[in-house]
Parts: structure tokens; sequence; C-alpha cells
């Protein structure tokens, strides 16, 4: 049984009560530049996709991208450095916390009106601390539209790379979409996710009829699979890269791309092993020409404190997966810089 309990503001009502500022609107059109860049193969440099797993609490998000966005431009020359601002990621069971979009307070029940002010204000604030634009993953696709002007890349999950919805909206945003492998790790799936992206749609969302013209910046996110038993199967390993790299080349997909997912399935949620799994990966770049030309970067899941926590009780800590805390991030960045 439904119940309708509050009424939720269209997104343009919204964005007219907290717009970007024109330098603000200056810095998306730079950053989405330079992440095509990378996903196209204009230059050299690779992309880093980095932050909590799920951005719970706003003082803390902002401590950390601030300290992001100056580590971005030490390392701008090789690397180009994207937080993870994720407002919608729930814990993996769907129950409890709900993300702040749902959850603006991870203390509190649901307040979904709250939340889609609270996740404004957050990028909003960031993009000010820290001199960057944010990724975010399209849980809801219905929800896109209330951050489509605020981010430079979004990220398609595993449980979602095969629901047409998450498909079809894809094909109509204007910024990269990562779309990760599915649980199963299929490879044509994969590839049959990324060519509905890149190709023109007509569906319905919401009370209108949308034609879209395609997204050629849409990519593959390699994050490792799960079997019938639940065992977690990495694949960022220089075999399943080659195969995906052959795969985009029999799908005639534009802009041939993957990125890398050092967490999830690929580490088994240790999140320890993110580092050696971004050292070996850039090994296998050294070594094949194929290699290194299809993989554009990272996505890493990282915090202010390691680890993870149940509640929201210790500053900068995840409460959701495990992540590397403030000092390994920035080791193990400077040390990928130096090797692009």
């Amino acid at each position: 049984m439904f119940s309708k309990t509050i009424k939720i503001p269209e997104p343009e009502e919204v964005k007219t009560t907290m717009p970007l500022t024109p330098s603000q609107a200056k810095l998306k059109a730079e950053r989405d530049k330079e992440i095509a860049d990378v996903i196209t193969g204009n230059g050299h440099r690779l992309l880093v996709i980095v932050g909590p797993c799920s951005a719970h609490d706003i003082k803390p998000v902002l401590d950390y991208t601030e300290r992001l966005g100056k580590l971005a431009d030490k390392l701008k020359d090789r690397l180009v450095i994207v937080p993870r601002l994720y407002t919608n990621k729930p814990r993996t069971k769907g129950v409890g916390y709900k993300g702040m979009f749902s959850q603006p307070d991870p203390s509190k029940k649901e307040d979904i009106l709250q939340g889609i002010y609270a996740i404004r204000e957050l990028n909003l604030k960031s993009m000010d601390a820290s001199g960057l634009t944010a990724a975010d993953e399209m849980l809801y696709p219905e929800n896109y539209p209330y951050l489509d002007d605020l981010l430079s890349y979004h990220a398609v999950g595993a449980r979602s790379a095969e629901n047409q919805m998450h498909r079809l909206v894809s094909s109509g945003i204007d910024v990269p979409v990562g779309i990760k492998n599915p649980m199963s790790g299929s490879v044509p799936v994969l590839l049959n996710s990324i060519y509905a992206a890149q190709s023109g749609q007509t569906f319905k969302m919401g009370a209108w009829q949308i034609e879209t013209s395609g997204n050629r910046l849409a990519h593959a996110i390699l994050r490792g699979k799960v079997d019938e038993y639940g065992n977690d199967i990495p694949n960022f390993h220089y075999e399943t890269v080659i195969r995906v790299a052959e795969g985009y080349k029999e799908s005639g997909l534009a802009n041939p791309a993957v990125i890398i997912d050092a967490n999830h399935s690929n580490s088994g949620k240790r999140f320890k092993e993110q580092i050696r799994i971004c050292e070996e990966v850039m090994q296998n770049r050294l070594y094949n020409q194929t290699f290194r030309e299809i993989v554009k970067g990272f996505m890493i899941e990282s915090f202010i404190e390691e680890g993870s926590q149940t509640e929201n009780k210790v500053y900068g800590k995840s409460i959701t997966d495990p992540c590397l805390g403030w000092d390994d991030t920035r080791k193990l960045l400077e040390d990928i810089a130096s090797k692009v």
C-alpha cells in the first residue's frame, strides 16, 4: 500500500532556490572538459574518482574534499581528481541508512525533502572548498535532475547496469557516465549497457516523453564480480581488461575506456588491498600498449579515517563500506601520479 506523505518540489524549483554562482558555473564547464578529455584520450592524464563510500556527514566530507583539492592541484599535470560525493548510497541490504538524499541525518528517519537541499548544499560548498566538481552514483534515475548542473561524472552501479531506465537516462547525460560490470561479471552485458547509453533513445520520464542523442562518453568500470556462492572474484587483471578492449573494438563503441574500481569485489572489500591493486594496474600499463590506452583511471574508496563504523561516532569514518584513510590515500595518489 502506498501513502503520499510529503510533496517534493520539482528540480527547477530547487535549483532556483540554491543556484550555481557564475564562478561555480565556470568551474563546472572547465571540469567537464578536463574529465571528458581523459575519457576521449585527449592527453596523457589519468582520472581518479576518490572519496567516501557514502557522503553521510557534510562537515567531514567538506574537510576531506578541501584536502583533496590541494592534492589535486599539486598533481594536476598527471591526474584529474574527482571527489566521490555519493549522496544516494545506502547500505547494501537496503535496510538502515539510505544515503544523504533520503536520510540527511543518519541518526533520524528518512526526510527526502531536507535531503534534496542537503545534497545541493554539500556539492555547492564542496566546489568552493576544493575547486573541484564531483561524482555521484545514479542509484535512482529520477533523482538525477536535482544535481545535473553540479556533477561532472555519474556512475551506474553493478546492480543497476542491466536496468533499462539507467541505460536510457545515461544516454541523455552530457558528461561521462561510468557503467559498472554487472554482479555476474558478464562482459557482453557490460558492453550492451554502454551501447544503449551511447545510442539515442526515446522514453518516458516523469510526465514527459524524452528524446536523447546518446552519450559517447559512457564507458566501463570494472569492479569485480560475485559467483553463485557469494565469493568475490576480481576482474582488474590484464586478461579481463584486454577482453573488454577486444569487445569495444568488435562493438564499434566510441571512446574505449575502462576505469578500475579498486574496492568492492576486486578487493573483497579489504580496503587496504586498493593500494596493491592500483600498483598492479599501473605496472600492466607499462607492458602493453592496448592496456595502457584503454585504462583511463581508478575509482578508490577513501575517507579521513580508515575502515568503517556502524554508527556515526568517529569523525570522517565511513558508515558503509570500509575506506582507506587520508594518509594512505595521499601516498597512493602521489604514487599513481609518479607512474603516469
